[in-house]
């Protein structure tokens, strides 16, 4: 109801504080027909303490909602079971939720129950199910799940050899417009007895497996964001017949082998259509058919080792398209960037960072001792410098930027990457101050890479000034042949004639496309050209 929504709302923005000592007691000393106006305050319990509460506070709130699964209201149970498990849930609460199934209450009581059990729910549950009670077949592997991940959260493993076959794709999928330099890495990079460069388009870099494989292997490329086995496709249809399709992917040969080989722990998946949009009732379906074609696969869309994503492709409404269906692996970290010691919410996309620092390698002059000198003039986190530095060739890297958070972070990020003869130095300065501040000298740097603030996260006040200013900045700091590399916003170039443009191309970074530029510095001759 639109009042119990409106009064969630304003009790949910209440300190905590005042929720558990002033609106509790008031819950509780109300009369029938006042709790039943109030019971919104159960849900913003569960959503305050849930994110703010201290693991005390949540222990108080557990008892309080399990308690409040013996009122004779159906509404409070119901809204007390939803709420639970968000504080984490107990054998007490399990109990008292079993003891109520028990009890025979109504469909939709059992349905939330059920719901519930799902999240919280152990051994009893299992036990009970057991016994014939009826619960939905769905919840009896969601206990599953939840008991593999308490148990042993399962992780992917790495190094173990996976199946390949003929027929078989990977799919490296990147930011739209790098997937040229990701293709060039897998085709310079991967033992060509093992992968064959497929396909390159838009976004996908797909390769075919020759031989058994590791996914290890596939992480030592750095230019991707993630990797997806396709295990089947889907053609147009809807309803059962799409939903039973999908099911039979989930269930192949194919995603069981990998899931088993490279899964240290149970098998677990989350299932990912969101192109489809929020479909509860198909997803179940999906789910309880998948389980039944392959009852050691669980589905669990917590914390679970691998994700099967369903991608349309082609043309037209996405719902009406055909789908491919991959296996992907959740790695989080992600095992490339163990430098990582913290992050900036602005940060560059790791994959971005790596392409810009491959593309800078490729056009550098080629010398026997590391002589790049290299300049991030908005550091953030480090990555460019880092990316750039562990391609070889670099003496010394200088990164700036106004926020001193960020510096430390990139100098920790730095120092963590363990780069062997490789200087650097960090300075919260203004990168327009940065001769005086960091001792950047005119014409004393190789190479500046940057991805500057693009105005969506950051507000710019004046995008226009800010990336003219970038460009003097880099022409004066460049030594002849140096290069700039950066994701430009705009269609601005340089006003000065010594840096050439030599690269370009639209990157999509996340739902707007931006330049990926690189310039080299020219000397201007006797004559007045420039060369």
């Amino acid at each position: 109801m639109k009042s119990d929504q409106d009064l969630y709302k304003r009790l949910r923005d209440l300190p905590k504080g005042q929720l558990w000592k002033s609106e509790v007691p008031r819950f509780d000393a109300a009369s029938p027909r006042e709790r039943m106006r109030g019971v919104a305050l159960i849900r913003a319990l569960g959503t305050v303490f849930s994110r703010f509460g201290t693991s005390e506070e949540k222990a108080a709130v557990r008892a309080w909602l399990t308690a409040l699964l013996k009122d004779p209201q159906e509404k409070i149970r119901r809204y007390a079971m939803a709420a639970l498990p968000k504080m984490g849930g107990d054998e007490g609460a399990e109990a008292q939720m079993l003891s109520l199934l028990k009890e025979n209450g109504g469909e939709r009581e059992k349905r939330h129950l059920g719901r519930a059990l799902e999240k919280i729910g152990g051994s009893a549950t299992l036990s009970f199910m057991a016994q014939g009670e009826s619960l939905p077949e769905l919840t009896q592997q969601k206990v599953q799940a939840a008991i593999a991940r308490r148990e042993n959260p399962g992780t992917v493993a790495l190094d173990a050899l996976l199946p390949g076959k003929p027929g078989m794709q990977i799919n490296l999928r990147c930011r739209r417009g790098l997937e040229k330099i990701a293709g060039e890495e897998a085709e310079e990079q991967l033992d060509p007895g093992i992968f064959r460069l497929r396909q390159v388009r838009p976004g996908c870099v797909t390769l075919a497996p020759l031989r058994p494989f590791s996914l290890a292997m596939l992480y030592e490329l750095r230019c991707f964001a993630t990797v997806g086995i396709r295990i089947g496709l889907i053609g147009n249809s809807s309803g059962s017949a799409w939903e039973d399709a999908l099911a039979r992917c989930i269930a192949s040969p194919t995603a069981r082998k990998i899931m088993r080989a490279a899964t240290d722990g149970a098998p677990r998946y989350r299932l990912d259509f969101p192109a489809r949009g929020h479909q509860r009732a198909a997803i179940r379906h999906v789910v309880e058919q998948a389980h039944a074609l392959a009852p050691d696969l669980l589905n669990d869309a917590r914390q679970a080792p691998w994700s099967v994503d369903v991608i349309p492709v082609g043309s037209g409404p996405r719902k009406q398209r055909d789908a491919i269906v991959e296996l992907r692996p959740r790695l989080y970290p992600d095992p490339r960037l163990g430098y990582r010691q913290d992050d900036i919410p602005a940060a560059s996309h790791p994959p971005l960072a790596a392409c810009m620092a491959r593309l800078a390698a490729q056009a550098s002059p080629d010398s026997e001792e590391p002589r790049q000198m290299v300049w991030d003039p908005f550091c953030g986190s480090g990555l460019e410098l880092i990316e750039r530095s562990m391609l070889g060739g670099v003496l010394a890297v200088q990164g700036t930027d106004l926020d001193p958070a960020a510096i430390a972070i990139a100098r920790a990020n730095f120092e963590a990457a363990g780069l062997e003869n490789v200087s650097g130095m960090f300075t919260p300065c203004d990168f327009r101050d940065a001769e005086k501040a960091a001792g950047i000298a005119p014409e004393s740097i190789t190479l500046v890479m940057t991805n500057p603030p693009l105005g969506r996260r950051i507000r710019v006040k004046d995008m226009r000034g800010l990336i003219a200013d970038l460009l003097h900045a880099a022409t004066n700091a460049l030594e002849p042949g140096g290069l700039l590399i950066f994701t430009n916003p705009l269609r601005d170039g340089p006003s000065s004639p010594s840096l050439k443009l030599e690269y370009r191309q639209a990157v999509d970074l996340g739902g707007f496309d931006c330049q990926l530029e690189m310039y080299r510095k020219h000397v201007a001759r006797k004559d007045g050209r420039i060369s």
